[in-house]
């Protein structure tokens, strides 16, 4: 016989949001804390929730044989609505493009599950 938990509820289904922020400018001058205050502000208000890694992590791509380096930190979010995060998220990728005069912004998206 199995065994059964009475008022177990199924894992909701929900997407997870990475937005990997550069700390400097192309220019090698640093972001203005404000930009990412402002940051925070937006994604908080749309998704009702954040968590940032502000410890400074190294990110490292090649382009036509050239590696580059940046230092980013990260913000993460949930939501079940997806559609409504990517719509959000693709303008303000093209804000965070720039306000922080950058080339490309990566935003990431994983299907998670909640506890």
């Amino acid at each position: 016989m199995g065994l059964t938990l009475q008022g177990a509820k199924k894992l909701a289904p929900v997407k997870e949001y990475g937005l990997f922020i550069p700390l400097y400018y192309n220019d090698d001058t640093q972001i203005e804390p404000q930009k990412f205050q402002e940051l925070q502000k937006q994604l908080l208000d749309q998704f009702g929730g954040i968590t940032f890694f502000p410890q400074p992590n190294a990110g490292f791509w090649t382009v036509a044989g050239i590696t580059y380096r940046d230092e980013i930190v990260i913000y993460r979010v949930i939501t079940s609505d997806a559609q409504e995060a990517r719509r959000f998220l693709a303008n303000l990728k093209e804000w965070l493009k720039e306000t922080l005069r950058q080339e490309e912004i990566l935003v990431v998206e994983r299907d998670v599950e909640t506890l």
